[in-house]
């Protein structure tokens, strides 16, 4: 296959897979197919916490005979790199002939160090670091939090000049999932790729991603690879030029098939056919080029750069792991004592099993049709930071509403069956506080918990002087917030949703009986 048509192909299908992508964490209608959630499930780090052998042996072969084609067309990050890298270039014809890459030795030492981090803390159960290094989970949080925001604003922008022309084809959408916390660590983390991608092509991919950096282990036994023909070569450089990956030292004729992405730059740039993609077995890995190829000035200035380059990426992982705000720094005036610790989605089973399954993509909250799921920030603790929790502030958990299940790619939120259905599961009781309510205080009467609620768990007793209070019942409760959403309360409301760290098993509410219909003779007036 000729090398331009090569890159070809390797382009269409990384738009193939990430249009789609991005088209589903920025669906706020729910129009596009739940089944477009298949292409999540073949990410990495998904299909490790998922218990996916199939898919995780799959991505290992493919790996294994071609090289890093994850990386290269799965990767939503990856290619949203390779964009961004692209962006820089356009309209500038000099620039991509010119390019700005060069050779750079591998900084194995932090790349590894971190696989290594994110493996023993994950079998510890500690998923923070892969939360924060993770590529798919960074990608769904710059989605969410970022580009999504940008389409519901054109929609609302639309809508209001449509409404104008006297179109109602659009309606307005409010955001409520995106918080300040969460759309401050997507910018941080979108600025520090897009700046790795601006200068330094994949050095994100090449240094800090513990996906990249599992793969590259395979990928230097990889059966097909990029090879460098001594022969044909003349020295032009320019394969080193465009490699983004910056693997291929010119001077030596070496490529590091552990960093190489298979984007197929070097192919399509090379004339001379000096460079190219082959069948090429060996049973050890390649070698990495010897530091005695250069001289020693520029071995000085590339070891200067790289410790440069070594201390930012440090810092930038540093300041990712911000300590934890303790939840005793705040007063019992700004949080109610009942949200001290958080309502995991139904399906999650508990708190420690969701805190060590969930990488925080926000897949689950784009397509929560009330808007209830949000981003946490520090006040459960570091391990909570930016998963996912029930708030009942503005809506509450429909009671035939399972799509968060229906979505998860990472096994965090289980799918429903008959025997555990979503009606008897249990993610919380709701909590009364007398002293709060407006029965008491003010003598008058209410009853909207009691008629928000679908199990009957809240009900109405007598009270006194004609009026009626509510009771839960916690066998009936399935913690859906329909009664703390409605209550009028203000700012601790009378009736809370108090977690279950354990989701438990709730009593299906008995159907009332049917009041006979009263026979009326005439209208009596």
């Amino acid at each position: 296959m000729k090398p331009i048509l090569l890159k070809f192909c390797r382009i269409c299908i990384a738009l193939c897979f990430f249009i789609p992508f991005v088209l589903f964490f920025c669906d706020f209608a729910g129009i596009l197919p739940k089944k477009i959630q298949l292409l999540m499930s073949v990410q990495l780090t998904p299909a490790i916490l998922s218990g996916s052998l199939v898919t995780i042996a799959l991505l290992l072969i493919l790996t294994l005979l071609f090289g890093r084609i994850y990386c290269a067309v799965l990767c939503p990050l990856g290619v949203l790199q390779d964009i961004i890298a692209r962006i820089r270039t356009i309209g500038n014809r000099k620039q991509v002939k010119k390019r700005r890459y060069r050779y750079s030795r591998p900084q194995n030492v932090l790349r590894y160090l971190l696989l290594g981090l994110c493996i023993v803390l994950l079998l510890f159960g500690i998923l923070v670091p892969v939360l924060m290094l993770d590529p798919y989970s960074n990608f769904g949080r710059i989605t969410t939090n970022l580009f999504r925001p940008v389409v519901i604003f054109g929609n609302n922008l639309l809508n209001e000049l449509a409404t104008k022309a006297g179109n109602y084809s659009f309606y307005h959408v409010t955001i409520y999932t995106v918080t300040a916390v969460s759309f401050l660590s997507a910018l941080f983390v979108f600025l520090v790729v897009a700046i790795m991608a601006l200068f330094r092509g994949r050095l994100f991919c090449n240094t800090i991603c513990p996906a990249g950096s599992l793969l590259g282990l395979v990928s230097r036994y990889s059966l097909f690879r990029i090879t460098v023909d001594h022969d044909r070569c003349n020295n032009c450089h320019l394969c080193e030029r465009v490699c983004k990956s910056q693997c291929i030292d010119s001077k030596s004729g070496a490529v590091d098939g552990s960093r190489c992405v298979t984007c197929f730059n070097c192919l399509s740039r090379c004339s001379h056919r000096a460079i190219d993609y082959r069948f090429t077995p060996r049973l050890k890995p390649q070698p990495a080029p010897p530091s005695g190829t250069q001289n020693l000035s520029s071995d000085k200035a590339q070891s200067l750069q790289q410790g440069r380059r070594t201390f930012l990426l440090t810092g930038a992982t540093i300041a990712m792991a911000i300590p934890a705000i303790p939840t005793t720094a705040l007063t019992k005036s700004t949080i109610d004592d009942s949200k001290l610790k958080p309502i995991t989605p139904p399906g999650s089973k508990s708190l420690l099993r969701f805190k060590e399954k969930c990488t925080g993509c926000h897949l689950c909250v784009t397509h929560c049709p009330q808007q209830i799921l949000k981003p946490a920030d520090f006040a459960f603790g570091f391990d909570y930071f930016l998963k996912p929790h029930l708030v009942y502030d503005h809506a509450y958990c429909n009671y035939e509403c399972t799509v968060c299940s229906e979505v998860c790619p990472n096994g965090a939120i289980v799918p429903f069956t008959e025997s555990d259905t979503k009606q008897t599961t249990q993610v919380g009781v709701a909590k009364f506080t007398a002293e709060r309510c407006v029965v008491p205080n003010r003598s008058t009467d209410c009853g909207a918990c009691s008629e928000h609620c679908p199990t009957q768990a809240v009900h109405m007793i007598p009270y006194r002087d004609g009026l009626r209070i509510p009771q839960v019942t916690p066998e009936l409760c399935i913690g859906c917030g329909g009664c703390e959403y409605i209550c009028p309360v203000r700012p601790l409301k009378a009736i809370n949703v108090v977690a279950n760290e354990v989701h438990q098993a709730a009593h299906l509410p008995t159907e009332e009986e049917t009041e006979q219909p009263t026979e009326i003779e005439d209208f009596g007036f």
